[in-house]
């Protein structure tokens, strides 16, 4: 049994049940639903249908990151145990959540000199760190060390692959991320944007797709032309959506059809509260190891 821990915020969406069966812990974010609060917690609280209908029907949200007294009152039980510490953060290119960690990792290390606490800054998002999670805890089952893990994993962030699209911009226009102008014409002409996230962790908009069938085409090509191995990738392949599962399948299944040599069936997760509050329903993520982030 290794004598450290793998932990990652709560925006990494996967379900509960896959962190504890990968024995991966989570610190929650905060999510506001009119004003009230909640903790991201995989929609343990709140059923994600349930929080997707709330912003259908016109529900204002807002999130709150991590902070450095949480994750003091979070990394404290661990260390007391005697177990060193990985934790992988939402990219920075999206929030100040690792800040708050090193922050907090500052004020543990005086007081645990011995312990050992990595801080990664992923540079991923949804269940982008997922599917990173995921590849350390098998690395961790097949014997690594923490020390070699944290290495592994700053030298490797950049291979993880994110792209996105939204069949409803609505949420697009309230968060500001395109005008009003923009949203209005896009609507109007079904247009589905294509983003990704790019080698500093941000989201990034890459092309208009006319048509939600367009997009989904579009978006495994984009896993053709850069999974490792390309169509003979043998990697996991994960997908996150929200309130869209049809869409969801659709990828999944063209996926499946044209890498035959995945790793398992394409896992399709929910796309949380926190990244859901931003991107509301009718998005589609999809997460795969190919070439390095370079733009």
């Amino acid at each position: 049994m290794a004598n450290f821990i793998l932990s990652c915020c709560s925006t990494a969406d996967l379900s509960a049940e896959h962190f504890r069966e990968r024995d991966i812990h989570y610190a929650c974010f905060h999510y506001y639903l009119n004003d009230k609060a909640y903790p991201d917690d995989l929609g343990q609280t709140m059923p994600l249908d349930r929080f997707y209908a709330a912003m259908v029907d016109g529900a204002t949200t807002r999130t709150s990151q991590i902070n450095a007294d949480e994750f003091v009152e979070y990394f404290t039980p661990f260390l007391e145990q005697g177990l060193d510490i990985l934790h992988l953060c939402l990219s920075s290119g999206i929030s100040g959540v690792v800040n708050s960690a090193n922050l907090a990792r500052q004020e543990l290390m005086e007081k645990y000199p011995d312990r050992k606490i990595y801080i990664v800054d992923s540079l991923s998002a949804s269940s982008g760190s997922g599917l990173f999670m995921d590849k350390l805890a098998d690395l961790r089952d097949g014997g690594m060390s923490i020390d070699a893990l944290y290495q592994w994993a700053m030298d490797n962030r950049l291979m993880l692959h994110h792209w996105f699209f939204s069949s409803d911009l609505t949420f697009f226009v309230k968060g500001g991320r395109i005008t009003k102008a923009a949203g209005w014409f896009g609507t109007a002409l079904k247009i589905c944007p294509l983003l990704n996230v790019d080698y500093m962790g941000r989201l990034i908009p890459r092309q208009k797709c006319r048509g939600k069938k367009r997009a989904i085409e579009e978006i495994v090509k984009k896993m053709e032309q850069h999974a490792q191995d390309g169509l003979n990738y043998s990697g996991k392949c994960y997908i996150s959506q929200s309130a869209c599962m049809e869409d969801a399948k659709a990828v999944a299944a063209l996926i499946e059809a044209r890498f035959p040599k995945l790793d398992g069936k394409v896992l399709i997760n929910n796309i949380g509260t926190t990244i859901g509050s931003h991107t509301g329903p009718g998005t589609v993520a999809l997460f795969f190891w190919g070439d390095e982030r370079k733009d």
